[in-house]
């Protein structure tokens, strides 16, 4: 969201679309990567929904937030993503009134969704790692399902919330070609912190605090490993090495998130200091929204399960008898 001090009036007199400075040929080759890019977000998160969606092995409850997270990528790359690279390469708004509104709340909508929902991982993460038979015991697929859902209504109601009081409706800024809307100070720093500061500082504290506890788990598996010792213990550390590798990728996975969407926060963080250009803004949002492309192509690297799940699901085999029960995991 982006928060613009000017004259509305005299803004929209002086303003008009600029001319295309790029030959036709760059212009087409600007749509057909827009289009590829748009393409492998929609049909990467969609190959994650069906995996989790289909196969009973992959219902677990760390999974269940993968997909919460996989549903808000696969939305960013079907409604959000097509608009911001249209009105990039365009350099003007060319939607109307109602697109441009549709457009920042669905978009505000899935950013505080796509947050939390990584705030979340980092907290079962945090959790499966500190006490991992606690975590067996008391956090069920049921459990997170009920999680994920409270997390999406929370985060819709904060969003029509912050709407109705800031009056985004009102503040939308319609020059010909322009699509922007103004916060009121009080909504600013609201916005600032529930989208950006507590989130972040969650995952930030909770990462850390995995990391050394994966840490201790590497040094007692190296010590078990030194001994003989029963067949409950080697299960034991199979289970340490399995949370470890799982904390691993979820961590890479959160630092591509950070990196793809701190840009965006700490530029309208210095929105008071420098003065906040269209064009900017436009990049550092596409910088974000290109976290909800690379998701799936790091469970595709580092999760052996999901590229099983792909060949299956390219291959039709999916809709065989008791493909839900396929072994995608050994």
């Amino acid at each position: 969201m982006n928060l613009t001090d000017f004259n509305q009036s005299d803004r929209c007199v002086h303003f008009s679309c600029p001319e295309r400075s790029v030959s036709p040929a760059v212009y087409i080759l600007l749509y057909v990567c827009s289009a590829a890019v748009v393409l492998l977000t929609v049909c990467g998160n969609l190959l994650v929904i069906i995996s989790v969606f289909h196969f009973k092995q992959l219902h677990t409850p760390t999974n269940m937030l993968v997909l919460s997270l996989a549903v808000s990528d696969f939305l960013f790359g079907a409604l959000v993503m097509p608009s911001i690279l249209i009105w990039t390469i365009e350099s003007c708004w060319i939607f109307g009134r109602v697109f441009c509104i549709s457009f920042w709340l669905i978009g505000g909508f899935l950013i505080i969704i796509s947050i939390y929902n990584i705030a979340l991982i980092s907290v079962d993460r945090y959790l499966a790692l500190s006490n991992p038979f606690l975590y067996t015991n008391t956090i069920s697929r049921r459990t997170m399902c009920i999680v994920v859902y409270c997390n999406w209504c929370v985060c819709l109601a904060y969003n029509v919330t912050f709407c109705y009081f800031n009056g985004s409706f009102k503040s939308f800024v319609m020059c010909p070609g322009e699509c922007f809307f103004m916060l009121n100070e009080v909504w600013s720093v609201i916005d600032l912190v529930v989208t950006f500061v507590f989130p972040l500082s969650v995952i930030i504290i909770l990462y850390t605090r995995v990391f050394v506890i994966a840490k201790k788990h590497a040094t007692a598996i190296r010590e078990l490993n030194n001994h003989t010792r029963p067949k409950t213990q080697k299960i034991t550390s199979h289970s340490m090495k399995s949370e470890r590798k799982a904390a691993k990728v979820l961590g890479i996975l959160v630092s591509v998130f950070m990196v793809c969407l701190l840009p965006y926060f700490i530029y309208i963080l210095l929105g008071d200091i420098i003065e906040l250009q269209a064009e900017s803004i436009q990049k550092f949002l596409i910088l974000g929204y290109l976290n909800s492309t690379i998701n799936p192509f790091i469970y595709a690297l580092f999760y052996p399960w999901f590229r099983r799940c792909i060949k299956l699901i390219i291959t039709l085999q999916i809709f065989q008898t008791d493909s839900a029960l396929i072994n995608v995991l050994s």
